[in-house]
């Protein structure tokens, strides 16, 4: 509900248990778009732009959250069952979700989240908030005990994509709670690798178009899912981890002209992320390379998968002229934010982004989830 006068984040109604203030980064996704749900690695890294809740245990059992930054807060009580009573009620599906692995919560909280992450733009707002929100929660319940970032990962998938049957992957997710420059396998299971490189400087674009996640997400994924159970059927040798682009053209027999487009597109972006991954394994990098491979990544976005939108290639072809090494649209697409590589002049690139349209936000690779203040009063 909206309230036009936040709530107050007193200690009126509360015990004199501890204030707690967990902050969780948002995330660009440099390699790999669009391959985390099919099961191949992805390159993301968390984000200097970052999304906190901070709050305090009350003395009965409602829980108050604020949202200022959208005008909105959020009320109910965790006496009894909670069932969702909106889209996406991420709140009340962490608490579920924390009930079933455990936790248990005699007293509500006051909570107010803040945060300068663009919203519904591609830089997962949403999964900062249910990391941030399952943080919380390990350490406010009646037996705090705080988890990995592996494990907030996971039950922050749960709470935000298997409860809500959401059609994204786990790379949000994961990259939020572990934070800084990751490679992440999903087959045979999950696995996170930090990457040693040390990234300069990036200038993300929020172009202001609302994002079509469910639609792209829906229609690319189950596209090229059937192309895949199609092909595994006929030949039981074929697997995306192992095709190389050269050998694309095996099965174009056997897809048409659009199907076979998807095929060598996903094939080519599985081996743009495998390059990266080698050039990314050393601390100091090719700034040229990276920009070169960041670039080829959306233009098979934008050409094969038909994600991009003509404000974010602007937005990109504007980057570049002003000296950015390359860049490409981030998260599921049709609209959201582009971002570009900048180790130079990113004052410049940022002014570039914004006559073209966008909001520009000058950004470097960050830590995941943390705890900012937890102390007993």
């Amino acid at each position: 509900m909206n309230s036009a006068n936040p709530l107050p984040l007193t200690e009126t109604a509360s015990t004199n248990a501890e204030r707690l203030a967990v902050s969780t980064p948002g995330r660009i996704c440099l390699f790999g778009e669009h391959q985390d749900y099919l099961r191949l690695p992805v390159i993301p890294a968390a984000i200097s732009l970052r999304m906190t809740i901070e709050g305090i245990r009350r003395a009965d059992a409602s829980v108050r959250i604020q949202l200022p930054d959208i005008d909105a807060d959020e009320i109910f009580s965790l006496d009894g069952a909670l069932p969702y009573v909106r889209e996406r009620d991420y709140f009340r599906s962490g608490v579920n979700v924390m009930r079933r692995h455990g936790y248990t919560f005699r007293h509500g909280f006051d909570c107010v989240v803040r945060g300068n992450i663009p919203i519904q733009a591609g830089t997962s707002s949403s999964s900062a908030l249910v990391v941030s929100w399952i943080h919380f929660l390990s350490r406010m319940a009646d037996r705090p005990q705080p988890l990995t970032p592996a494990a907030l990962g996971e039950l922050a998938v749960e709470a935000e994509v298997l409860e809500f049957r959401e059609p994204g992957g786990m790379m949000d997710q994961y990259s939020t709670a572990f934070g800084g420059l990751l490679f992440i396998e999903f087959h045979p299971e999950a696995r996170v690798e930090q990457l040693p490189a040390k990234l300069k400087t990036f200038v993300l674009g929020d172009s202001g178009e609302a994002k079509e996640t469910k639609e792209i997400l829906a229609r690319v994924k189950n596209r090229v899912i059937d192309i895949v159970q199609r092909l595994t059927s006929g030949f039981p040798e074929f697997s995306l981890r192992s095709v190389l682009p050269e050998d694309a053209d095996r099965w174009k027999e056997d897809l048409d002209r659009e199907q076979f487009g998807l095929l060598e597109g996903t094939v080519r972006n599985h081996a743009t992320t495998r390059e990266a991954k080698k050039l990314l394994m050393n601390t100091t990098v090719d700034d040229r390379r990276i920009g070169q491979l960041l670039s080829g990544h959306h233009a098979i976005l934008r050409d094969v998968l038909r994600i991009s939108t003509r404000k974010i290639d602007k937005m990109l072809d504007a980057a570049q002229n002003a000296g950015a090494y390359g860049g490409k649209i981030n998260g599921s697409g049709g609209g959201g934010c582009m971002f570009a590589y900048a180790p130079e002049h990113p004052e410049r690139i940022a002014e570039a982004i914004a006559r073209a349209g966008g909001r520009p936000y000058i950004i470097s690779v960050d830590d995941g989830t943390c705890v900012e203040k937890e102390k007993g009063s």
